[in-house]
């Protein structure tokens, strides 16, 4: 069974929707889940498919805000992004996925501090790119 295959049977119940890029290796998928899952499905595809974690990345769009979680299987060279709509704009949060791998700590502050995502449980939510006097809740990359 591909690894692909073992993706969608392990997150099988979880999993909204699944995109493959239709690039020539066809080796990148996206797949969409619910933000309450994002930390049961981070520890599927680390622990027990064995995926690297690569980054994310956060965007604010009209009507929510997207988190991309992208994981890849070094041994194929399969990408899997696992995509989180925040919905709740005035206060968008998730827990985060630091307690996993302290790999996303990083990624996770800068996403807070530049667009204002909350990660809850996060064990240390600074500024990790703007001044420590920043103007609280003057998030750069917001649209205004």
């Amino acid at each position: 069974m591909s690894i692909i295959e073992q993706v969608k049977q392990s997150l099988s119940d979880k999993i909204i929707s699944i995109e493959e890029n239709n690039n020539l290796f066809k080796k990148r998928f996206y797949i969409e889940v619910k933000k309450e899952d994002v930390v049961e499905l981070t520890k599927i595809m680390f622990k027990d498919l064995k995926f690297r974690f690569i980054t994310a990345t956060a965007t604010e769009l009209e009507k929510y805000f997207e988190i991309v979680y992208h994981y890849s299987y070094d041994k194929t060279g399969e990408v899997v992004s696992l995509r989180v709509k925040l919905e709740d704009k005035s206060n968008p949060s998730i827990d985060s996925i630091t307690p996993i791998f302290i790999a996303a700590e990083w990624i996770e502050r800068e996403m807070w501090e530049l667009i204002g995502i909350n990660f809850v449980g996060h064990p240390n939510l600074k500024h990790l790119l703007l001044a420590d006097d920043w103007p609280e809740k003057n998030y750069p990359l917001r649209n205004k």
